[in-house]
């Protein structure tokens, strides 16, 4: 019999349970993966900027271009899939 607890997490998942507890501690709100953070109008772009630091501190990956649009942070869900997308490797960056 296989239990959930034997399926390895997803790395989104884990990036989504800590983005969860970064935003409630930021905010005093509880949040779901799937809830327009800046939709309610509470948020500011400064707010976007200091989830964009807390991003790349915490998960060694480096936002820049295209990547900077507002879409990318508006629900945890989005920003979990943007870090799971960085932190693979470039193609043809792992060569000889």
């Amino acid at each position: 019999m296989t239990t959930s607890s034997d399926q390895p997490v997803p790395e989104s998942s884990a990036v989504q349970t800590e983005m969860l507890g970064f935003l409630a501690k930021r905010t005093g709100t509880t949040w779901a993966t799937d809830a327009d953070v800046f939709g309610s109008g509470g948020l500011s772009s400064l707010f976007a900027m200091e989830l964009v630091v807390h991003l790349e501190k915490s998960y060694g990956i480096a936002i820049r271009g295209a990547d900077l649009r507002m879409e990318n942070f508006r629900t945890v869900r989005r920003m979990a899939a943007l870090v799971e997308r960085l932190r693979q490797p470039a193609p043809g960056g792992s060569g000889a």
